[in-house]
């Protein structure tokens, strides 16, 4: 399918054109028009290449939200750059291997964190250059031309996606893709210039980039935040009139928590990884906000939505733009009411996974993306989720993706470890928490303080099991395989 005639650049030139003087930005006290965000973002494209940085070079970038950080995307675009969005939270290990593998000629970080990536990059020998986001793009440079050098089938940004077979993948996305995925967007959530997003999700992940998106498509107001705290997250929605944001649990209980006196009204639109309960208390209290049940993933966003109300359980129906089949082990479509396997063809389908050519043919094979879900539709043209494949199981912990086999590769280079199996378990705060069955060497010791030290420094925080359990074996399969079903059987209810 067709993707967008437009990059990321050629939305900001537009409303700079169009709006020069509405908001565009707020950042920590600091306001910007779209005149004067195009302005920023043309003198950081200057800067990104004097440091050398051309068209289809990567660009990494490790910081938590700012106003930089999203001019990035444009400036990026402008030079016909790739941008590698890094997860702060990502220990020094997992850092190395995105950088490894992206080999970018450019390393922002933010100054919080520059010990790591400088460490880092020494390593590499002299490209990249690593550099401190905060004074970076301070003068001007030399200016490039106007119009965009990234075309829209050029590669955008690489997110690095959660672990299949044990490393992060890179997940390339062009800025048709990305254009794509805000349009469907701003036309699920019928979103208009007087709306206002706030940020709270990181501009690594898809779902940030693509609501910042939707919002500047429609010459809307993007509020960022560097983290999530309540108090200062109901300040920032009762001031800037905020009506539309994307949540991962429990943001919308500890919101609903306290309320108490700010005013809510203008919140219209929520969506995002939350439990039913969550949605209930916040829906309660914020009267005029409405839930949006929305499917996707960081190699397709959107796939489908629409109102919770309007089909409760279900994850709407297909995105505008997007054709959904359910497919069945020999690729054929089943018929509405039948599980087989979610997948998508859509402008926003990307393009492969970086340095992974075999990886990406399984992914997008036979026209279409094979999401590694499952589902069914009802008669009405509904989705509803079925869970994830056997061979693509994951653990969804408070809007983070978990893969099994990356933790439990971590959990296996200790040496009194002999066997691992890492699997999901309910969780009434974070959805599902990561769970470890552990079988330990003979004659050998080992406690959960101890494996969870020993994972510190090699996974980050929110992949490290919450629950370890100790076991003298792990059930197998006939074939010898670890039989999954019955440990999630077994312990699904720590």
């Amino acid at each position: 399918m067709r993707s967008s005639d437009m990059t990321l650049y050629d939305v900001i030139s537009r409303n700079a054109l169009l709006y020069p003087q509405r908001e565009a930005v707020v950042y920590n006290g600091e306001r910007l028009d779209f005149a004067e965000f195009k302005s920023l973002c043309d003198i950081m494209a200057g800067c990104i290449l004097l440091e050398g940085v051309k068209k289809g070079d990567r660009l990494a970038v490790l910081s938590r939200n700012s106003s930089k950080y999203l001019m990035l995307y444009a400036a990026a675009a402008k030079v016909g750059a790739i941008l590698v969005p890094i997860n702060w939270r990502a220990q020094a290990q997992e850092i190395e291997h995105i950088l490894i593998d992206s080999s970018p000629r450019l390393v922002l970080a933010a100054d919080e964190y520059m010990g790591t990536a400088a460490s880092l990059v020494g390593k590499m020998g002299p490209v990249p250059k690593c550099l401190e986001l905060g004074a970076f793009g301070r003068s001007a440079g030399s200016c490039v031309e106007e119009a965009s050098a990234a075309a829209p089938g050029d590669g955008c940004v690489l997110i690095y996606t959660a672990a299949v077979s044990g490393k992060p993948q890179g997940a390339l996305l062009s800025q048709g893709n990305i254009i794509s995925s805000g349009v469907q967007l701003l036309d699920l959530y019928c979103l208009g210039p007087e709306d206002c997003n706030i940020c709270f999700i990181p501009l690594f992940h898809i779902g940030g980039l693509s609501m910042c998106t939707a919002i500047m498509l429609r010459g809307g107001k993007n509020v960022l935040t560097d983290g999530f705290d309540p108090e200062e997250a109901l300040g920032l929605i009762q001031r800037e009139k905020v009506s539309v944001f994307f949540s991962f649990s429990p943001m919308l209980k500890m919101l609903a928590d306290k309320i108490n006196d700010h005013d809510l009204s203008s919140v219209r639109k929520v969506s995002g990884i939350e439990s039913p309960e969550n949605i209930s208390l916040f829906c309660g209290r914020a009267v005029n906000a409405r839930f949006y049940s929305t499917y996707g993933q960081t190699e397709c966003m959107p796939v489908s939505g629409c109102p919770r109300d309007e089909k409760p359980g279900s994850i709407g129906k297909p995105a505008v733009l997007t054709r959904v089949a359910i497919l069945d082990d020999y690729g054929h479509e089943v018929p509405p009411g039948v599980y087989g396997e979610i997948c998508v063809r859509s402008p926003a389908v990307f393009g492969g996974y970086w340095n992974m050519a075999e990886d990406s043919a399984g992914e997008i094979g036979d026209g279409w993306h094979h999401t590694g879900d499952t589902g069914r539709f009802d008669s009405e043209g509904y989705l509803w989720y079925g869970g994830r494949r056997p061979v693509k199981e994951l653990i969804k912990t408070g809007g983070e993706n978990v893969y099994p086999a990356e933790v439990e590769k971590a959990i296996l280079t200790h040496g009194s470890v002999a066997e691992a199996a890492v699997f999901g378990v309910p969780d009434g705060t974070w959805g599902e928490a990561v769970a470890a069955l552990v079988v330990v060497k003979e004659g050998m010791g080992l406690d959960k303080g101890e494996l969870l030290d020993f994972l510190g420094g090699r996974i980050a925080g929110y992949k490290k099991p919450r629950h370890v359990i100790f076991a003298e074996s792990l059930p197998k399969t006939a074939r010898g395989e670890i039989d999954r079903e019955k440990i999630r059987e077994k312990h699904s209810k720590i």
